[in-house]
């Protein structure tokens, strides 16, 4: 980070554009001798997400009104007008920032990635989320006879809470379809809503040697073979019992046995029954483990209020993707500062202060770690001389 650059262009600077170029060449596009490169065009979407612009037009009327710093932000030479960018987020193939934003998540997960975690299993919570659209204008997005809407499918990597993988689908894909896409890791841990129960995918990933938690759906048949009901409810465990179960249907779909928990929540004042194959860790670990699944969800409330993915720049298939793609992109980064500067805020924090601060120039460290302790005796004419305008 350089004193004097915009703080934009600092935080853009960590993006590695040798690769991003790389990715660029692979692909037979037709916009590459455009004046506005594909480089230039993630770093104008960028530039909205952080700076929380609502429609096109508002980043664009933007970025015009401060022209003459377009170049040492990274958008090139001419101001970007809405016209080339409408076009762009058109034509331009999405998967170029597709796999951009899968490099990312691997950058941002090896450097977030903590030595205690190095030692143990991995964890992963995986849920998805919709998105509603308006159906007079997102056809290609049908959901409902009165709706339309995308599905971002995604698994989140619980100890560096970065996505390691998404996929985004219409909204009518149900969620027990998007088990059959994530490469299941044996010894990793899979953490999974009641939304996602299916015995046979369940079954399945028994199967590669890895383990799972899931909610309870329904109350399917089952016989104990093992445990009872634990009387004293200690660490709020009510039941820990490894169950078979008993209903044709089920059993051929889960012929072994498994592990049922039933565990007490006392801050929501109810119970929830998980099964897992996990027959190692504790009960109480199984539901703490659960309740990390909250990662994957607070990702999710990120991409629809701070990413900006509510309200889309475009109205085609293409345009939404290549957003959310440049949203995930986005988000990788500020993790990776975060990581880096060891800020140890909040993300939503950080968002707020780069974005706000986005055309000053200044450290960005300075910016994001709180103000030192000032003197308690400060005259009038010292606090003048330290107070800069940049």
């Amino acid at each position: 980070m350089h004193i004097g650059r915009y703080v934009f262009s600092q935080i853009t600077a960590i993006l590695h554009q040798r690769q991003f170029r790389r990715i660029v060449d692979r692909y037979d596009d037709r916009t590459k001798k455009w004046s506005m490169s594909h480089w230039n065009h993630m770093l104008v979407l960028m530039f909205g997400q952080l700076i929380g612009c609502d429609s096109l037009r508002e980043l664009t009327d933007i970025t015009i009104a401060h022209g003459k710093k377009s170049f040492f932000l990274g958008f090139g030479k001419t101001p970007v007008n809405r016209q080339m960018l409408s076009k762009a987020n058109n034509l331009r193939d999405h998967r170029i920032f597709e796999e951009f934003a899968f490099y990312m998540v691997s950058v941002a997960q090896s450097k977030r990635i903590t030595k205690e975690f190095e030692l143990h299993d991995r964890f992963y919570a995986i849920d998805s989320t919709t998105i509603d659209l308006c159906m007079s204008v997102f056809r290609w997005a049908e959901f409902r006879s009165t709706k339309s809407g995308i599905r971002i499918h995604t698994q989140i990597d619980i100890s560096t809470e970065i996505p390691v993988f998404y996929r985004i689908t219409n909204a009518k894909v149900h969620d027990v379809n998007s088990m059959d896409w994530f490469t299941y890791e044996p010894n990793a841990c899979y953490v999974f809503d009641r939304g996602y129960f299916d015995l046979a995918r369940l079954y399945r990933i028994n199967a590669f040697g890895a383990f799972f938690i899931i909610r309870e759906k329904g109350h399917p048949a089952y016989e104990i073979v093992d445990g009872e009901d634990i009387l004293d409810g200690e660490d709020n465990v009510l039941k820990d019992q490894s169950i078979r179960f008993t209903k044709k249907e089920n059993k051929e779909k889960y012929p072994g046995v498994i592990r049922r928990i039933v565990y007490y929540a006392p801050d929501l004042h109810r119970s929830f029954t998980y099964y897992t194959n996990n027959f190692y860790l504790t009960a109480t670990d199984i539901a703490l483990l659960y309740r990390y699944r909250c990662q994957v969800e607070l990702f999710f409330k990120w991409i629809k209020q701070h990413l900006r993915v509510k309200r889309f720049w475009g109205e085609s298939e293409n345009a939404v993707r290549i957003q959310i793609h440049v949203a995930i992109i986005t988000y990788c980064l500020i993790g990776i500062i975060e990581h880096d500067l060891k800020i140890r805020r909040p993300i939503v924090e950080i968002m707020r202060i780069l974005g706000k601060s986005a055309l000053t120039t200044g450290d960005i460290s300075e910016l994001l770690n709180p103000l030192k302790t000032q003197p308690k005796e400060i005259n009038d004419r010292q606090l003048y001389f330290d107070f800069k305008f940049n």
